[in-house]
């Protein structure tokens, strides 16, 4: 089972990425985590994402494609599938992705989209913080601390991410609009996409998207 698991920021996409790895035992792929490792290695792909990424510029498609198809190369368990986290984020990335694994055991198979309302994500996002000592998450509107701004547990003051504003939000939420939306709408009209109701409680989702994938 070959799967695209996709949603815009704040929808859920990292934490059931997990979940449904241990369920049907997925290879997991994410797409920041190719990055870091490509960066970390100072590969020649990683010295050109860098170079990019340091100038506040979007990694160029070619690029990044190269990567995904170096990466599924390394996969020693290709019969048990793969869940692909963060690509494709454009519709050249799909078109690119199906012309490398055309006619291969590789082809996706399915898209998952996790669907949350753009307001539901604001609250999520700009109302996440976090305790750097000991790595709780708080939410200031669904999920706040007992003492505004520090951890019940450790009793640390709690911080927000530099990108968890709202204008940094408008920024990614405006690029999903425009650039993965009609990633979607591509695989929608070949009748592969399957959305989930991802503003529900976790105890919710989950039930709904494992019938989804035993389909």
């Amino acid at each position: 089972m070959n799967i695209f698991i996709m949603g815009a920021p704040g929808s859920g996409k990292g934490t059931f990425s997990s979940r449904i790895k241990e369920e049907f035992n997925l290879n997991h792929i994410s797409t920041g985590d190719i990055f870091r490792e490509n960066i970390s290695k100072g590969t020649e792909l990683g010295l050109k994402a860098k170079a990019y990424s340091e100038k506040g510029l979007l990694v160029p498609d070619e690029i990044t494609n190269k990567m995904v198809k170096d990466f599924l190369s390394t996969l020693e368990d290709k019969k048990n599938g793969y869940l692909l986290d963060g690509y494709p984020r454009t519709l050249d990335q799909a078109k690119a992705f199906e012309e490398m694994t055309a006619g291969t055991d590789l082809a996706v198979e399915k898209i998952v989209v996790m669907d949350v309302p753009f307001d539901e994500l604001t609250r999520r996002i700009t109302g996440r913080r976090t305790c750097k000592k000991c790595g709780a998450i708080y939410n200031i509107y669904s999920k706040p601390p007992k003492v505004v701004e520090v951890c019940d547990e450790c009793q640390s003051p709690l911080t927000q991410r530099k990108d968890d504003n709202a204008e940094s939000l408008k920024v990614r939420l405006d690029e999903y609009s425009k650039n993965t939306e009609p990633v979607i709408a591509y695989y929608e009209e070949k009748g592969m996409v399957s959305k989930v109701d991802a503003s529900k409680p976790i105890d919710e989702i989950w039930p709904v998207l494992k019938e989804i994938l035993k389909k």
